[in-house]
């Protein structure tokens, strides 16, 4: 299926054909994303980053991509710094910023808005985060990473055993995950949370009728007991403020639980941020240096899949790789020491 002119506004939208021609297309466009070739495929396009809600890493990686492929940013956060402010509409706010752009970014805090503003809409919307709904662009930089991780260890995605663990009730990045994974085959899906944190029954089902086997477990010592891949989240308090919440310190993914209970190989991934306060029982940062956690190369790979996505969906996908050139700057070989053996001595083209 072609992505050119679609809206990307939840995972369901992508085939696993979609996703094996959007890592190819990445894998390709890895060097740029490290700064170590140029392409000027969207030269002259406009993004408008329009995020209503706060944002690191997915406006600044958005709009990196964009940037990296040639092409303009023009860029809005908050609430407070729009005409929505001022009583317009999220109709109205769209069909104006139509007028100033080839294609949009967007989050908000309300899950149904992204869907109002692409109705209103002629260019392509993609959804950078709608309230606890979904985080399509999310899932598919992780199912990149997992691409990538399990094909440096050898292995391949069909028939893993992958631990999702934490909130998965509020948690949007594992609603968007969990529909591209139902993609693959013969999977084991282990869902870990308390049980007022589970991921939502639709969602399950949708897997279980894939073919995929399904466990719902509230204890992490058994469920992430060897697991191929574990996907930890953080407590999505912003989302539930004033409701008591039981999250014991048993779901902090530290050194001493992963080395008591996951293989030597096991990946371990988390979306971000992480919560690193102690009593947060979040991702610890006591496995900052071990090999098997990948967080960094996941935030790393975030680039050039969204480089792909675009494109694709701008239809410059085949002039990628003939329009290709070298960087002329200055790039260090690797981003950050914990990742050095990941990067040094790795041919330009297989950076990840």
């Amino acid at each position: 299926m072609s992505l050119t002119g679609k809206h990307i506004l939840s995972s369901d939208l992508f085939t696993r054909d979609d996703l094996e021609r959007l890592f190819e297309l990445a894998d390709v466009l890895t060097p740029v994303a490290r700064g170590r070739k140029v392409t000027r495929v969207l030269e002259g396009a406009v993004m408008a980053s329009l995020f209503f809600e706060a944002s690191t890493r997915t406006r600044l990686s958005c709009e990196s991509a964009f940037l990296r492929l040639g092409g303009g940013v023009t860029t809005t956060t908050g609430v407070e710094l729009l005409s929505i402010a001022k009583g317009e509409s999220l109709a109205d706010t769209s069909r104006v910023v139509s007028g100033y752009c080839d294609l949009v970014v967007m989050r908000h805090p309300d899950e149904a808005a992204v869907h109002e503003f692409a109705d209103a809409t002629h260019v392509p919307v993609v959804n950078g985060g709608n309230g606890a709904g979904e985080h399509p662009t999310q899932a598919l930089l992780d199912m990149f990473t997992m691409h990538r991780e399990f094909h440096r260890l050898g292995r391949d995605i069909d028939g893993a055993r992958i631990a999702m663990v934490g909130d998965l009730r509020h948690g949007r990045t594992v609603h968007s995950l969990i529909k591209l994974l139902s993609r693959y085959d013969k999977l084991t899906l282990v869902c870990v949370s308390p049980d007022s944190l589970g991921m939502p029954a639709p969602l399950l089902e949708l897997a279980a009728s894939r073919g995929h086997h399904v466990e719902v477990s509230d204890r992490p010592e058994a469920g992430l007991r060897d697991a191929d891949l574990v996907y930890a989240t953080r407590l999505q308090t912003e989302r539930f403020a004033d409701l008591p919440v039981p999250y014991s310190d048993e779901f902090r993914i530290d050194r001493a639980l992963v080395d008591r209970v996951c293989r030597p190989d096991t990946v371990i991934m988390h979306p971000l941020p992480r919560d690193s306060r102690p009593a947060a029982n979040d991702l610890g940062t006591d496995l900052n240096t071990d090999p098997r956690l990948a967080i960094f190369r996941q935030t790393d790979a975030g680039i050039p899949i969204r480089m792909a996505l675009f494109a694709s969906v701008l239809g410059v996908a085949d002039a990628v790789r003939p329009s290709l050139r070298p960087a002329t700057w200055y790039r260090p070989d690797f981003t950050g020491p914990d990742d050095a053996p990941f990067y040094r001595n790795t041919a330009v083209e297989d950076i990840a």
